[in-house]
């Protein structure tokens, strides 16, 4: 298999994932990383024993053999690195979210619209063995017709992280930091949205770092307690909470109830199970075997998919539009809030194609 050569601008926490899972997919090869600061970029290659180089991020875009690039900046750089990558003539993948508003996003996606360049984001984890099992279940009838469910996304947040400031930033927060992983996956799970219904809050204007840090204060400058209904254009109605205000629960990560049954989704930042279901004639929920492959942690295959569309022609399925629906979706809670109305939304995107069944490890088409 031909591989195509990528490079990572981003040295960050995430990169030694991408990196690792970027050798199990024999399309692509690791060209470079790069990052603002240039000794992260080195101390990163060495920890790769030196298998790709480090470079600034200018001697990156200008490397004529690299293809796509890999977008792992801070949320509040994504759109501003996609514009960069796409002007160079690079398709591009960003980490979650394609941006941290509307605006920003649109000229990402117009952009690479001119420049017929491919735009991806993550997470691409609905492309893991769980989440593509729960699809299959909802595509094959298991439950029915959908018609209701719920995605709840609650704790209280990395409070006490030495870098806690940047989750309760704008641009993060739990809607747009843990909100991408639940929207994309009830978008795979059921198609593009209609409206959002909502009303949001924070429990405090400051929260206290530590122990695990020195201690000290700083402010909560994003909504931490989001709570609404996703109206879909199948008609389900999706009850949604992401939360930075709770201490403990007992919720599913998400449900779907069907006319015929129930199902309960793996959590939607991981790769893998459990998956269960109950039908009318059950007696208790039954865990299902994982129709498909790529239950560990598989980041990276989202950009993997891209190099294979590229070669076929096929749309690849952690898409921009998708990406940009997400947003949309969950940047309208606060929208609905503040209007004290629903919202009704202006995109939409196509339901990402499913796996093909029977794929061995690296692979993503039959």
């Amino acid at each position: 298999m031909s591989k195509t050569r990528i490079g990572v601008i981003g040295c960050g926490m995430i990169s030694d994932t991408y990196f690792n899972a970027a050798k199990r997919f024999g399309n692509i090869e690791i060209a470079a990383c790069a990052d603002i600061d240039m000794e992260v970029a080195k101390k990163k290659a060495e920890a790769h024993e030196n298998l790709f180089p480090a470079k600034t991020v200018d001697e990156l875009l200008a490397d004529p053999s690299i293809e796509l690039v890999i977008n792992l900046t801070v949320p509040k750089a994504h759109a501003e690195v996609d514009m960069q990558i796409l002007r160079a003539g690079k398709h591009a993948y960003s980490e979650k979210p394609l941006g941290v508003d509307l605006d920003q996003a649109r000229e990402v996606m117009k952009l690479a619209a001119e420049k017929n360049l491919r735009i991806g984001c993550a997470p691409d984890t609905f492309l893991g063995g769980g989440q593509q099992t729960a699809r299959k279940l909802i595509d094959d009838g298991w439950i029915g017709k959908p018609i209701a469910g719920t995605a709840m996304v609650l704790g209280r947040g990395p409070e006490k992280w030495a870098h806690a400031p940047f989750f309760f930033d704008y641009g993060a927060g739990p809607m747009l930091d843990l909100g991408p992983y639940y929207i994309t996956a009830l978008i795979n799970l059921l198609g593009p949205a209609k409206s959002v219904t909502a009303m949001t809050t924070k429990g405090s204007e400051t929260r206290v770092g530590g122990p695990d840090t020195v201690p000290h204060v700083y402010p909560i400058n994003v909504t931490t307690h989001l709570t609404g209904v996703i109206e879909f254009q199948c008609g389900a109605l999706i009850t949604v909470i992401t939360s930075f205000e709770v201490y403990k629960h007992g919720h599913a990560p998400i449900e779907i109830y069907g006319s015929e049954g129930t199902l309960q989704v793996p959590d939607p930042n991981t790769f893998g199970g459990p998956v269960r279901i109950f039908r009318n004639d059950y007696q208790d929920w039954v865990e299902c075997p994982l129709s498909h492959g790529y239950t560990t942690n598989s980041r990276s295959i989202g950009a993997a998919d891209i190099i294979n569309a590229l070669k076929s022609g096929r749309p690849h399925r952690a898409s921009g539009e998708l990406a940009f629906h997400a947003l949309e979706i969950m940047l309208a809670f606060d929208k609905s809030s503040q209007l004290g109305a629903k919202v009704m939304l202006e995109s939409t995107c196509k339901q990402p194609a499913p796996l093909p069944l029977g794929l061995e490890d690296g692979e993503l088409d039959d």
